[in-house]
Formats: C-alpha cells, sequence, structure tokens
C-alpha cells in the first residue's frame, strides 16, 4: 500500500491517499479547507496518476471533513464511508463551527455506513474498519494488515492519544478501544494519526506515557 498524506486545514488534520499500483485511491479524512489546499491534492492525483473511488472517514469532526461535499461532487459523486455511530457529532457540526469561526461542512453526499471488523475492497485495495470509539462515539481506524499500515485518525497520536473533552467524548471507551483494538497488532505496523507526524504500534507500546499500566480505564467497584 502507499500512501502520501497531507494535513491541511487551520487544525492541521490528516488528509491521506491510499492506493496499490493506481489509478484507484482512496482518501481518508478530506480535511481540506483553502483553495490552495484543494489545488496541492488534485495536483498530486494528476502527476501521480491517480483517481479516487471514495472518501473515507475515521470520524465527524469539522477539521477532517471540511472537504468532503467538494472532493465528492468534484469526481462525480464519491461515496463517504463512515460509522453512523457519528450522528450526534454531525447533529452538533454547526453550533460547534459557529462558536469555533468555522464555516459548517456539507455532508450531503452519498454515505454509506461501516462496522467494525469489515473488510473494505477498492481495486487491488483491503482495508479493515476497526472501531475504536472514544474520541468520539464513532471513530474508527482503517488497517492494511497486509501492507502493514494504519490509519488511526484521533484514536492514538505520537506520544499521546485521543481528546475525549469535546463533546461525546468517553476517557474509558478510548482506553479500551486503543488497549484492546490497537496495541495487540503487530508492533511493526506503522501508524497514521489524524494530526502530526506518524509512529509505529511498537513505539506506541513502549512509550507513550497515557498507555503505560497506570493509565488503565477506570473500573467502578
Amino acid at each position: 500500500m502507499n500512501i502520501k498524506c497531507f494535513h491541511f486545514g487551520v487544525l492541521r488534520a490528516c488528509c491521506a491517499v491510499l492506493w496499490e499500483k493506481g489509478p484507484d485511491c482512496v482518501v481518508v479524512d478530506a480535511s481540506f479547507y483553502e483553495p490552495e489546499e484543494k489545488k496541492s491534492l488534485y495536483l498530486f492525483f494528476r502527476t501521480a496518476g491517480l483517481r479516487p473511488l471514495a472518501i473515507l472517514l475515521t470520524h465527524a469532526h469539522f477539521d477532517h471533513i471540511e472537504g468532503v461535499k467538494e472532493l465528492s461532487d468534484d469526481f462525480g459523486g464519491l461515496p463517504v464511508y463512515f460509522s453512523f455511530a457519528e450522528a450526534p457529532v454531525i447533529e452538533g457540526l454547526e453550533k460547534n463551527c459557529h462558536f469555533l469561526g468555522q464555516r459548517v461542512p456539507s455532508l450531503d453526499v452519498p454515505m454509506r455506513d461501516i462496522h467494525d471488523g469489515e473488510v473494505l475492497h477498492f481495486g487491488d485495495m483491503e482495508l479493515e474498519v476497526l472501531a475504536t470509539p472514544g474520541h468520539s462515539p464513532g471513530s474508527v481506524c482503517y488497517l492494511d494488515r497486509k501492507g502493514r499500515l494504519l490509519i488511526s485518525g484521533d484514536t492514538l497520536f505520537a506520544g499521546t492519544i485521543g481528546r475525549t473533552d469535546l463533546g461525546n467524548g468517553d476517557y474509558d471507551q478510548l482506553m479500551e478501544s486503543i488497549q484492546t483494538k490497537l496495541l495487540p497488532l503487530d508492533g511493526e505496523i506503522e501508524v497514521f494519526p489524524g494530526h502530526g507526524p506518524s509512529t509505529s504500534i511498537a513505539v506506541e507500546r513502549a512509550t507513550n506515557p497515557f498507555l503505560q499500566p497506570f493509565n488503565e480505564p477506570y473500573e467502578e467497584e
């Protein structure tokens, strides 16, 4: 699997392009906001000889979906795959964007629900859906087992974990998602988070301060 990451928008959210041999590709989190950002993404499509088949979302916070409508429309109505458990996040988009002074992204696009363990096929690509709620109710990661590559969205970062204080977040759920779905994966898997640099499962298991034994999910007696 090949990957090209862009970091777009005021919060520099990762927009990842994934492909095998081409020309088929998918875009994970279409986060472009400014016209120049859109131009740089589309220029990459042209120079690499790629054409997107679908848009995949790790979650629906505004900074990860700002370019979804434009990208979908520009390529003939691309389907947008995400967990419909994100409904509460989508319902709060307008309020949150107005509070932050951001335009409200449109999701008036063809939408397809995805589920934990589902394997998505796009050309030669196979991406497994890992449901990792916590940062938001419908947060997911996308795993290429063969290529040892994980798109972790805002669930796991290099040296830290996703926030759970943005509304609809749940710390215990996030920790359970990371510990049961991500940390048991092959340590050589390279992780591409929703913000910041890439890392690996092995590095995060060994060094992430939020994932040490004293940071277990809280258990009520």
